[in-house]
Protein backbone atom coordinates (compact mmCIF):
# COMPACT_ATOMS: atom_id res chain seq x y z
CA UNK A 1 0.00 0.00 0.00
CA UNK A 2 0.73 3.64 -0.80
CA UNK A 3 -0.32 7.02 0.29
CA UNK A 4 0.03 9.12 -3.27
CA UNK A 5 2.69 11.94 -1.54
CA UNK A 6 5.45 11.39 -3.67
CA UNK A 7 9.22 11.10 -2.16
CA UNK A 8 11.14 11.93 -4.96
CA UNK A 9 11.86 12.35 -8.46
CA UNK A 10 13.84 9.50 -9.97
CA UNK A 11 15.50 9.02 -13.84
CA UNK A 12 15.22 5.94 -15.48
CA UNK A 13 18.92 5.18 -16.18
CA UNK A 14 18.53 1.96 -18.60
CA UNK A 15 15.66 -0.15 -20.19
CA UNK A 16 15.75 -3.52 -21.29
CA UNK A 17 13.34 -4.27 -23.41
CA UNK A 18 11.90 -7.99 -24.06
CA UNK A 19 9.30 -9.05 -26.45
CA UNK A 20 6.47 -8.02 -24.13
CA UNK A 21 8.15 -6.76 -21.42
CA UNK A 22 11.26 -4.74 -20.12
CA UNK A 23 13.29 -4.28 -17.42
CA UNK A 24 13.95 -1.02 -15.52
CA UNK A 25 16.79 0.66 -13.99
CA UNK A 26 15.77 3.86 -11.96
CA UNK A 27 18.52 6.18 -10.57
CA UNK A 28 16.99 7.35 -7.04
CA UNK A 29 18.53 8.66 -3.69
CA UNK A 30 15.72 8.70 -1.16
CA UNK A 31 13.49 5.85 -1.97
CA UNK A 32 16.72 3.56 -1.39
CA UNK A 33 17.18 4.08 2.07
CA UNK A 34 16.38 1.18 4.02
CA UNK A 35 15.15 -0.77 0.66
CA UNK A 36 15.55 -4.69 0.03
CA UNK A 37 15.20 -6.41 -2.68
CA UNK A 38 11.81 -7.83 -3.39
CA UNK A 39 10.48 -4.63 -1.58
CA UNK A 40 7.81 -2.71 -3.37
CA UNK A 41 8.53 1.23 -4.90
CA UNK A 42 5.45 2.76 -6.40
CA UNK A 43 6.95 4.41 -10.17
CA UNK A 44 4.31 6.82 -11.94
CA UNK A 45 1.77 4.85 -9.34
CA UNK A 46 2.72 0.96 -10.41
CA UNK A 47 3.59 -0.93 -7.81
CA UNK A 48 7.05 -2.31 -8.71
CA UNK A 49 9.15 -4.99 -7.05
CA UNK A 50 12.57 -3.88 -6.77
CA UNK A 51 14.74 -6.86 -7.98
CA UNK A 52 18.13 -5.68 -7.47
CA UNK A 53 19.42 -2.78 -6.11
CA UNK A 54 23.44 -0.74 -7.24
CA UNK A 55 24.72 2.37 -5.94
CA UNK A 56 22.14 4.97 -6.34
CA UNK A 57 19.43 3.14 -8.16
CA UNK A 58 17.02 -0.06 -8.34
CA UNK A 59 15.95 -2.53 -11.32
CA UNK A 60 12.49 -3.85 -11.16
CA UNK A 61 10.70 -6.14 -14.03
CA UNK A 62 7.65 -4.97 -15.96
CA UNK A 63 4.94 -7.69 -17.17
CA UNK A 64 3.01 -7.73 -20.03
CA UNK A 65 0.47 -7.08 -17.96
CA UNK A 66 1.42 -3.56 -16.46
CA UNK A 67 2.13 -3.00 -20.10
CA UNK A 68 -0.56 -2.95 -21.99
CA UNK A 69 -2.57 -0.98 -18.59
CA UNK A 70 -0.18 1.80 -17.76
CA UNK A 71 2.01 4.58 -19.78
CA UNK A 72 5.14 3.07 -18.59
CA UNK A 73 5.63 1.43 -21.93
CA UNK A 74 6.31 5.39 -23.02
CA UNK A 75 9.19 5.60 -20.72
CA UNK A 76 12.80 6.14 -22.00
CA UNK A 77 16.70 6.31 -21.17
CA UNK A 78 16.26 9.92 -19.42
CA UNK A 79 12.86 9.86 -18.42
CA UNK A 80 11.50 11.05 -15.05
CA UNK A 81 9.11 9.21 -12.41
CA UNK A 82 7.32 9.60 -9.47
CA UNK A 83 8.70 7.87 -6.85
CA UNK A 84 7.27 6.07 -3.46
CA UNK A 85 8.05 3.42 -0.89
CA UNK A 86 5.73 1.34 0.62
CA UNK A 87 3.32 2.54 3.43
CA UNK A 88 4.85 1.60 6.73
CA UNK A 89 2.65 1.54 9.80
CA UNK A 90 4.95 4.49 11.50
CA UNK A 91 4.00 6.99 8.48
CA UNK A 92 1.02 9.56 8.17
CA UNK A 93 -1.36 8.71 5.52
CA UNK A 94 -0.91 12.38 4.25
CA UNK A 95 -2.77 11.32 1.04
CA UNK A 96 -4.90 8.17 0.62
CA UNK A 97 -5.19 4.47 0.45
CA UNK A 98 -3.20 3.99 -3.24
CA UNK A 99 -2.73 0.51 -4.05
CA UNK A 100 -0.14 0.81 -7.08
CA UNK A 101 -2.48 -1.28 -9.30
CA UNK A 102 -3.75 1.41 -12.02
CA UNK A 103 -6.71 0.97 -13.55
CA UNK A 104 -6.26 2.33 -16.47
CA UNK A 105 -4.86 5.38 -18.52
CA UNK A 106 -5.85 9.04 -19.02
CA UNK A 107 -5.00 11.89 -21.74
CA UNK A 108 -4.19 15.19 -20.57
CA UNK A 109 -6.71 17.34 -22.27
CA UNK A 110 -6.04 21.24 -20.69
CA UNK A 111 -3.71 23.16 -19.01
CA UNK A 112 -3.68 26.37 -17.82
CA UNK A 113 -2.93 28.44 -14.79
CA UNK A 114 -5.20 30.37 -12.33
CA UNK A 115 -3.07 32.38 -9.76
CA UNK A 116 -1.00 29.83 -7.92
CA UNK A 117 -2.82 27.00 -8.81
CA UNK A 118 -2.49 24.48 -11.83
CA UNK A 119 -5.57 22.85 -13.09
CA UNK A 120 -5.24 19.99 -15.33
CA UNK A 121 -7.72 18.13 -17.29
CA UNK A 122 -7.86 14.58 -17.94
CA UNK A 123 -9.81 12.58 -20.77
CA UNK A 124 -10.66 9.06 -19.73
CA UNK A 125 -12.73 5.86 -20.37
CA UNK A 126 -16.24 5.76 -18.60
CA UNK A 127 -14.72 2.48 -17.21
CA UNK A 128 -12.85 5.03 -14.87
CA UNK A 129 -14.91 7.99 -15.19
CA UNK A 130 -17.71 5.82 -12.79
CA UNK A 131 -15.73 6.27 -9.78
CA UNK A 132 -14.42 9.41 -10.37
CA UNK A 133 -16.52 11.53 -7.80
CA UNK A 134 -16.41 15.92 -7.22
CA UNK A 135 -13.88 16.06 -3.90
CA UNK A 136 -12.57 12.52 -4.29
CA UNK A 137 -9.87 10.90 -4.67
CA UNK A 138 -7.95 9.97 -7.46
CA UNK A 139 -4.02 8.78 -8.01
CA UNK A 140 -2.59 10.64 -11.09
CA UNK A 141 0.85 8.98 -11.94
CA UNK A 142 1.39 8.05 -8.38
CA UNK A 143 0.27 11.38 -6.75
CA UNK A 144 -3.03 11.67 -4.43
CA UNK A 145 -5.24 14.58 -5.90
CA UNK A 146 -8.25 15.74 -5.20
CA UNK A 147 -11.24 15.99 -7.86
CA UNK A 148 -12.03 19.49 -8.30
CA UNK A 149 -14.30 19.03 -11.54
CA UNK A 150 -16.12 16.41 -13.16
CA UNK A 151 -17.98 16.08 -16.49
CA UNK A 152 -18.94 13.15 -18.62
CA UNK A 153 -15.76 11.92 -19.72
CA UNK A 154 -13.12 13.66 -18.25
CA UNK A 155 -12.62 15.39 -14.77
CA UNK A 156 -10.11 18.00 -13.52
CA UNK A 157 -7.79 18.76 -10.63
CA UNK A 158 -5.63 21.69 -8.89
CA UNK A 159 -2.14 21.37 -8.37
CA UNK A 160 -0.93 23.87 -5.82
CA UNK A 161 3.31 24.89 -6.46
CA UNK A 162 4.52 22.56 -3.79
CA UNK A 163 2.91 19.63 -6.34
CA UNK A 164 3.64 21.22 -9.15
CA UNK A 165 7.44 21.06 -8.38
CA UNK A 166 7.46 17.68 -5.89
CA UNK A 167 6.06 15.84 -8.88
CA UNK A 168 6.59 15.28 -12.53
CA UNK A 169 3.42 16.88 -13.43
CA UNK A 170 5.43 20.51 -13.90
CA UNK A 171 6.60 19.12 -16.82
CA UNK A 172 3.27 17.41 -17.85
CA UNK A 173 2.08 18.50 -21.41
CA UNK A 174 -1.20 18.44 -23.12
CA UNK A 175 -1.44 14.97 -24.93
CA UNK A 176 0.76 13.37 -22.72
CA UNK A 177 -1.06 9.74 -21.34
CA UNK A 178 -0.77 9.26 -17.51
CA UNK A 179 -1.88 6.78 -14.99
CA UNK A 180 -4.69 6.46 -13.16
CA UNK A 181 -6.07 4.48 -9.79
CA UNK A 182 -9.60 5.09 -8.52
CA UNK A 183 -10.16 5.13 -5.24
CA UNK A 184 -10.10 1.62 -4.01
CA UNK A 185 -12.99 2.25 -1.42
CA UNK A 186 -15.37 2.89 -4.21
CA UNK A 187 -14.96 -0.04 -5.72
CA UNK A 188 -15.42 -2.91 -2.75
CA UNK A 189 -18.39 -0.39 -2.46
CA UNK A 190 -19.92 -1.49 -6.15
CA UNK A 191 -18.67 -4.46 -5.71
CA UNK A 192 -20.82 -5.35 -2.74
CA UNK A 193 -23.90 -3.49 -3.87
CA UNK A 194 -23.58 -5.71 -6.48
CA UNK A 195 -24.18 -8.89 -4.73
CA UNK A 196 -27.43 -8.58 -4.39
CA UNK A 197 -30.43 -7.73 -5.84
CA UNK A 198 -32.37 -7.00 -3.11
CA UNK A 199 -32.52 -3.36 -2.09
CA UNK A 200 -32.50 -3.51 1.89
CA UNK A 201 -29.58 -5.88 1.80
CA UNK A 202 -27.75 -3.79 -0.13
CA UNK A 203 -28.23 -0.52 2.15
CA UNK A 204 -27.33 -2.78 5.10
CA UNK A 205 -24.23 -4.15 3.21
CA UNK A 206 -22.97 -0.19 2.61
CA UNK A 207 -23.75 0.38 6.67
CA UNK A 208 -21.54 -2.44 7.71
CA UNK A 209 -19.08 -1.48 4.59
CA UNK A 210 -18.77 2.05 5.98
CA UNK A 211 -19.01 1.40 10.00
Amino acid sequence: MFTGIIEEIGTVKFITRGAKSFTLEVEAKTVLEDTLVGDSIATNGVCLTVTRMSDGAFCADVMPETVSRTSLSQLQKGSKVNLERALTLQKRLGGHIVSGHVDGTGRISRMYNDDNALWVWIDCDASIMKYIVEKGSITIQGISLTVAKVQTDSFAVSLIPHTQEATTLHSAKVGDIVNLENDVIAKYVERLMSASDDTEQKIELYRNFMK
